[in-house]
């Protein structure tokens, strides 16, 4: 007897890292500020333990998304050429977002999306069973959905929130900077 064992989705949603408005560039170009690039590498860190063992990874094509994934691929290991650079991704309206979601082909259970606010709070407020207020930038979402098939995905149970002032011990008291 065999038994029909349903293939669930997981879904994660990392926000970009905080950027930069020092130099007068349009919104798609602005690169990560210091700060960005500090927490993006300290939420990756800790992304491994709850990565899936396989997944795609899709970003943004905004400069500060790429940055971003270009980080967690260094931390995490990730071919950069597997990253699908998309620039339907660069969008800041949840409602476009689920629609990008649930193209993706059902042969693959696990995706990591970069991108955008609003887009990724509201998403995860209409999607997941936790509320959050704002996603922070380099915060990280998972989702997983009782679903085989990403189209038909509808509320589901969010297992990790990873934001970066939650990873962050205490600030040193000599340069006021965090000390991990």
């Amino acid at each position: 007897m065999f038994l029909n064992k349903k293939r669930m989705k997981t879904l994660i949603l990392i926000r970009h890292a905080k950027s930069s408005w020092d130099a007068p560039l349009t919104d798609k170009d602005r690169p990560l500020n210091s700060r960005g690039i500090s927490n993006a590498h300290l939420v990756a860190a800790h992304a491994a333990q709850h990565l899936p063992a396989s997944y795609i990874v899709w970003s943004s094509t905004a400069q500060r998304a790429k940055n971003t994934a270009y980080i967690f691929a260094e931390t995490l290991s990730i071919p950069i050429e597997t990253i699908n650079f998309r620039d339907d991704l660069y969008t800041f309206d949840e409602k476009k977002l689920e629609k990008i979601i649930k193209s993706c082909d059902n042969q693959f259970d696990n995706l990591i999306l970069f991108g955008h606010n609003e887009a990724i709070t509201n998403f995860v407020n209409i999607f997941g069973n936790r509320a959050v207020d704002n996603v922070p930038t380099s915060g990280f979402v998972s989702i997983s959905f009782d679903e085989s098939d990403w189209n038909n995905i509808r509320k589901g149970i969010t297992n990790v929130l990873l934001f970066p002032r939650d990873l962050k011990k205490y600030d040193s008291p000599l340069t006021g900077k965090p000390v991990y």
